[in-house]
């Protein structure tokens, strides 16, 4: 247990390093540069904190990385830290894929404890522009069972997903994104369906040309197990043009029990490779 307490918090460390350092490196560089040269670098596309994405893409050409820090809990007194990670590349306005996986893992409650890596992911993305407000977007990709027993997010065994996105700008400061999925679970119990749907919509919100705030309510659906429902609220700041940081919260809001969850992380448009 002490050993297990000893690399959760070393991992802790290690990512709040990451955090701080990718936010000085970037304000560095940002404080170097002439306005102009800034006007030119292509902007951060956060897809977190929230559970839906939007339609659009990371810039062109360039390695986006996605990183934060997650504590879930439950009445229960279950809980689980996790630090999600995932690294993005479009090849075109309209092409691009991702990888993501939890980097780290910690699940304990009053018997047991267990810590490792999560499950990873890989999603290929198409974008479909309506006008210059609004776009769809079509997602597809398979969840790996990378992490051990108890620890993932999946099923156990590969589970393959589909997602279709519809994305828009209205009133030069609001913006929506609507997701809806349905996930081929590779392992599911007997007398439950092997199709899980999953619903999200997010509203958010520019205060300024920095801050912006985002609330969501999402919630998945499958036959012969209980839904879920969540209500996120999160706000990000623009510590320039490629770096977002964000933190927010979320709660289950289904009867039983309430789930708890809070989170902070990044976005980063880390280099140009092509």
């Amino acid at each position: 247990m002490g050993s297990q307490s000893g690399t959760v918090r070393a991992a802790r460390r290690l990512a709040l390093a990451v955090w701080i350092g990718g936010a000085l490196i970037t304000v560095t560089s940002g404080s170097a540069s002439a306005a102009t040269a800034d006007d030119e670098t292509p902007a951060a596309t956060p897809y977190r904190p929230s559970v839906s994405t939007p339609a659009a893409l990371s810039a062109p050409g360039w390695i986006e990385v996605e990183a934060g820090l997650q504590h879930e809990h439950d009445e229960a007194a279950a809980r689980r830290d996790s630090l999600p990670v995932t690294v993005k590349l479009a090849f075109t306005p309209d092409w691009g894929i991702r990888v993501g996986a939890d980097a780290w893992v910690h699940a304990h409650d009053d018997a047991t404890s267990a810590s490792g890596v999560g499950d990873t992911s890989i999603i290929a993305k198409r974008r479909f522009a309506i006008d210059d407000s609004s776009a769809f977007g079509l997602e597809a990709g398979a969840t790996l069972p990378t992490a051990q027993h108890g620890l993932g997010s999946g099923s156990g065994k590969p589970d393959w997903q589909l997602t279709a996105i519809h994305s828009a700008d209205f009133a030069s400061v609001w913006h929506s994104d609507v997701n809806v999925a349905a996930t081929r679970l590779g392992s599911h119990e007997a007398g439950t369906a092997r199709t899980q749907w999953l619903f999200a919509g997010a509203l958010s919100r520019a205060l300024d040309e920095r801050w912006n705030v985002v609330g969501e309510l999402s919630g998945t659906e499958q036959g012969g197990v209980e839904g879920t429902r969540q209500l996120l609220v999160a706000a990000s700041y623009n510590v320039s043009r490629r770096l977002v940081v964000d933190a927010g919260a979320a709660r289950s809001v289904r009867a039983g029990a309430p789930v708890w969850s809070a989170f902070t992380g990044f976005t980063w448009l880390a280099a140009h490779v092509f």
